[in-house]
């Protein structure tokens, strides 16, 4: 089986088409991120999620989602549980920070075990992005809170846990997207704060928890954001001196990169030169997530197959053998955590 590619691909809709299972049998991309566009009922994503590793021939390709709860969440009911949004979480820690931390595994826990029912196993989830005032509400909610100690307790409780129930976290969007104000699905934020700053708060949540050692407890994705201490004339995704200097060095994080979507419009250029400006950047894996497929063959013409050292980021970061989760009981649990700090 040959090496396969840097890249993660969406599809168009609930099942795969001919075209679809043609293009990806043909150009193997590493893995599939699954959208609401994706999902109709749990039969429905079981099938899918067999498919598409039936056309790369890889039992084990990763598939994705965003289920992070709150507003982004892929799986909504009546299907699946409606989870709460991150900040739940920081307000309950703030309360009393033992029964914040049980909340977070407890939800990360629930959440594994949907998605390891449909076949899923990876959650590009938690947000790491730290909660600003005045800041672009696309983070909002989905932040913990605003103080990097308690961003960081929450986000590495709930990544050992998800990773503990055998599905892979996430963490996002480093170096850290929180006080942007622009929405870089539609454009491209700068951040113009001094390395210091930034260093003390954007961060510190993703260098505590994915930092050393806690590279092998996550993957990461990264912010389309331009950090001008570091780069003045180019987003992260698309910047080896961020990169270098941030990521894999301030941060520490020598773990999975991920790039956030090529088709957000924060990115300039086709469609092919962002997905090979991403991995010369720096990104082990490109992700294009609208399921177009000319977009898809442009980004196929840009990638080649996983480098030698990202192959190796995916082998240390291999999940642990699952361990049981009673959901009956963890969710009962989490109402009640919840509900006693209402």
């Amino acid at each position: 089986m040959p090496n396969p590619k840097a890249v993660i691909y969406g599809l168009a809709g609930p099942r795969v088409t001919a075209e679809e299972r043609s293009f990806f049998s043909a150009t193997q991309p590493l893995g599939f991120i699954l959208f609401a566009r994706n999902v109709d009922d749990p039969g429905q994503v079981r099938d899918l999620v067999g498919a598409l590793r039936a056309a790369v021939g890889r039992p084990d390709a990763p598939v994705l989602i965003d289920q992070e709860g709150g507003r982004v969440q892929r799986l909504k009911p009546p299907h699946w549980r409606a989870a709460p949004p991150a900040a739940v979480f920081g307000e309950l820690y703030r309360r009393a920070a033992d029964q914040g931390l049980e909340a977070v595994r407890l939800n990360a826990q629930l959440l594994a075990a949907e998605l390891i029912a449909l076949g899923i196993t990876v959650d590009c989830a938690p947000v790491l992005d730290l909660s600003f005032p005045g800041a672009h509400d696309v983070i909002g909610d989905r932040a913990f809170d605003r103080d990097p100690a308690i961003v960081a307790a929450l986000g590495r409780a709930f990544c050992d846990a998800m990773r503990a129930a055998g599905v892979m976290p996430v963490i996002k969007h480093v170096p850290g997207h929180g006080r942007a104000v622009v929405d870089s699905h539609f454009h491209l934020p700068t951040l113009s704060e001094p390395a210091a700053t930034l260093a003390a708060t954007d961060f510190a949540p993703f260098r505590d928890v994915g930092g050393g050692a806690g590279a092998s407890r996550c993957w990461a994705m990264t912010a389309h954001i331009v950090c001008q201490a570091f780069d003045p004339s180019a987003p992260v995704t698309l910047s080896a001196r961020a990169i270098e200097a941030v990521v894999r060095g301030a941060i520490g994080f020598d773990g999975v990169l991920l790039s956030d979507d090529l088709s957000m419009q924060a990115l300039a250029g086709d469609l092919g030169a962002r997905a090979r400006g991403a991995l010369a950047a720096g990104c082990d894996i490109a992700l294009h997530c609208n399921g177009d497929m000319a977009e898809m063959r442009a980004v196929d013409a840009a990638v080649g197959p996983l480098s030698e050292a990202a192959a190796r980021r995916l082998a240390a970061a291999a999940l642990p053998a699952a361990q049981p989760v009673d959901c009956g009981a963890a969710l009962a649990r989490l109402d009640r955590l919840i509900a006693a700090a209402a």
